[in-house]
């Protein structure tokens, strides 16, 4: 007589939603302690409490992450800590140009933020300071320009960085003010197991003028996850102009998230610059609102994703006043098991007559496991405008890499080439040597990895 064995396999059910980060009341109330909030910023940080804990977390049902599934982010494990002492990458430190840092900032979760620089500043009545002191010493910007371009409730993770935020910038150049030296921040927060959040507040007055950089970074941990929430709120006002360079380069054990917006003034211009290499996740809401005839902005940014990384950003141009101008391109490369996402809008409202507005997205997939998904799109209420768009997704051509090759270079050498030659068009748009120096540094990091 035989017998047989039948095994049953348990077959683990995902969840539908990410959990919920287990922070408390007292978690909120320490904050605002640690900071020393006056009673309107305290009760502002609880309404964006509640409004946090009244939203679920995004799942793949909600339009604007049905292609970014954040199921796996361990946002109950994570806790409140400091960054680990690390130094800074003294690669993040350079000065933009051959001078030094008109001001430099570091911010690091846990520790006195460093500051260099500033004197120009402070001759010229502008404010450049890390969040603290700006609570301490500034409320009334606070009052005046917090929340009003993006409002704590935008989101579950505008709400949750507006609820737990207690490092990041306000600067305020006053009107008609002229900034030479750049400015420059940097958000680092190396460590793991932990959730790290923070603010970008830019005001720029009327007919002045400022370059900013800004970076989030942090190495890549050996185990554990983490996960940074953010916001950045700039106002260009009536013949402003701000050049905005963004760097994303945190490590790949880091999921994301990030609400971002601009509001430009008549006759404004705003030059916003992105580079996206790290996180594991990465979830960006970009908007720029053309807030007054003739205001222009131009948006240039590349990303390069390699492993299973998964870089997703959401990008609106919104005209809302006649003979405004935007310009938009985003170029990506892709490597091994990556993904990226990228959805585009183009508004234009009823009235905004005589508007340019252009968008693009060009993806260079370079396995054949990576998947980049690109949707743009229109919406135009007006009628005298000019509007276009573009998404493409491709492979690397043999043609121009047989070329190469057939003048003597190796293969290895003629893709790298030819991939150098797909973000050109974005170096070409950067006004900063050293910026671009940096990129293609990042760049190169990337395809070291091929």
């Amino acid at each position: 007589m035989s017998t047989s064995t039948i095994i049953r396999r348990k077959h683990k059910v995902r969840p539908t939603v990410a959990p919920e980060f287990p922070f408390t009341e007292a978690d909120v109330i320490s904050v605002s302690k640690r900071l020393e909030e006056p009673t309107w910023l305290a009760e502002r940080r609880w309404d964006a409490w509640q409004a946090y804990r009244s939203m679920p977390m995004p799942n793949l049902k909600d339009e604007p992450w049905r292609r970014t599934d954040i199921r796996n982010l361990p946002a109950d494990e994570l806790v409140l800590k400091p960054a680990e002492d690390i130094s800074v990458d003294p690669e993040l430190l350079k000065p933009l140009t051959n001078d030094p840092h008109g001001w430099l900032l570091v911010l690091r979760p846990g520790f006195p933020s460093i500051v260099e620089g500033g004197q120009e500043l402070a001759e010229n009545s502008v404010i450049a300071v890390d969040w603290a002191t700006a609570v301490r010493e500034h409320d009334d910007l606070l009052k005046a320009h917090l929340g009003a371009i993006v409002p704590d409730e935008e989101g579950k993770f505008s709400a949750l960085a507006a609820t737990m935020s207690e490092h990041g910038v306000l600067l305020y150049v006053p009107p008609g003010v002229e900034v030479k030296q750049p400015l420059h921040s940097i958000f680092w927060a190396p460590g793991s197991q932990a959730a790290y959040f923070s603010r970008v507040l830019l005001i720029v007055g009327e007919g002045a003028s400022v370059t900013y950089m800004h970076e989030t970074a942090s190495p890549t941990a050996p185990s554990g996850q983490s996960a940074h929430a953010g916001i950045v709120e700039i106002g260009v006002g009536d013949g402003a102009s701000l050049t905005f360079i963004e760097v994303q380069s945190l490590g790949q054990h880091v999921w994301n998230f990030t609400h971002e917006r601009a509001h430009v003034g008549r006759d404004a211009r705003l030059d916003w610059i992105y580079g996206g290499v790290g996180s594991h996740l990465t979830k960006n809401f970009s908007e720029i609102n053309l807030l007054g005839e003739g205001a222009e902005s131009r948006m240039s940014a590349f990303y390069f994703a390699d492993g299973v990384q998964h870089l997703d950003h959401d990008t609106q141009q919104n005209h809302s006043a006649p003979r405004t101008t935007s310009d938009l391109l985003f170029k990506g490369a892709l490597l091994d098991r990556s993904r990226s996402v990228w959805q585009g809008m183009i508004y234009v409202a009823p009235g905004a007559q005589q508007t340019d507005g252009y968008q693009a997205n060009r993806n260079l997939i370079l396995s054949k496991q990576a998947r980049a998904d690109s949707i743009p799109g229109l919406e135009i209420l007006a009628d005298d405008v000019r509007c276009t768009h573009g998404a493409t997704v491709g492979q690397l051509e043999d043609e121009p890499i047989f070329y190469l090759m057939s003048r003597g270079l190796p293969r290895r050498e003629a893709e790298r080439m030819v991939i150098d030659g797909f973000f050109t068009p974005i170096m070409e748009r950067i006004p900063f040597e050293s910026v671009r120096d940096r990129f293609q540094r990042m760049i190169d990091k990337k395809l070291a990895k091929m």
